[in-house]
């Protein structure tokens, strides 16, 4: 038994290199392929849980698993404001170094890495004491994912989530039970082998 958590399939935003923060984009023709992927990959669990952010992208890979998805809020990408949909290779230099440098840091209309931080790490606070005795999958996105991954190791702060790739439409796993949680596998992607992208 586990928390289990999912990183959506690819968008057509994903492709372009676009920050896709809270904007509502569908799955594109590889992400339906890799949600298919990773339901193969999720089958034989344990009366499985199944939890979901409330952005398209993550409830159409939820739903290739053909189980009931429970929306949580908590789980939904990261509030980019005024920089969601902005290329990545256009944020200025300047404002990368001063995100990465300050947790507290809000982009314009959006959202620090704190309060991210601090959402997440309730979810899965709420969600441990049951993923010790079935599995709970989660599928969400980069940033929440990494918060996870940072409160499952017990580092400090969410400065740790630049230290970390997570790519697309993979699946990292934590044990929650007994005592303290702790990481089975991180950025886990041999299901998508053979899928072009």
């Amino acid at each position: 038994m586990a928390l289990i958590l999912v990183r959506h399939g690819r968008t057509s935003a994903n492709a372009a290199g676009l920050l896709q923060g809270h904007i509502d984009n569908p799955l594109d023709p590889l992400g339906a392929q890799q949600a298919e992927a990773i339901a193969g990959a999720l089958q034989g669990l344990d009366r499985p849980r199944v939890l979901s952010s409330p952005l398209l992208r993550a409830r159409q890979t939820a739903a290739a698993l053909q189980l009931p998805v429970e929306i949580d809020e908590r789980f939904v990408e990261l509030d980019y404001g005024s920089l969601d949909g902005v290329p990545v290779r256009e944020v200025e230099p300047a404002l990368w170094a001063r995100w990465r440098a300050d947790a507290e840091f809000v982009p314009a209309g959006g959202e620090s890495l704190t309060r991210l931080q601090a959402r997440v790490e309730q979810a899965c606070g709420d969600l441990a004491a049951e993923a010790g005795e079935r599995d709970v999958v989660v599928f969400s996105h980069v940033s929440p994912i990494k918060a996870a991954v940072a409160w499952a190791l017990g580092v400090s702060g969410p400065a740790t989530s630049w230290r970390m790739t997570l790519g697309q439409a993979t699946i990292t796993r934590v044990r929650t039970a007994p005592g303290n949680p702790a990481l089975l596998a991180f950025n886990s992607s041999s299901h998508l082998a053979g899928l072009e992208g």
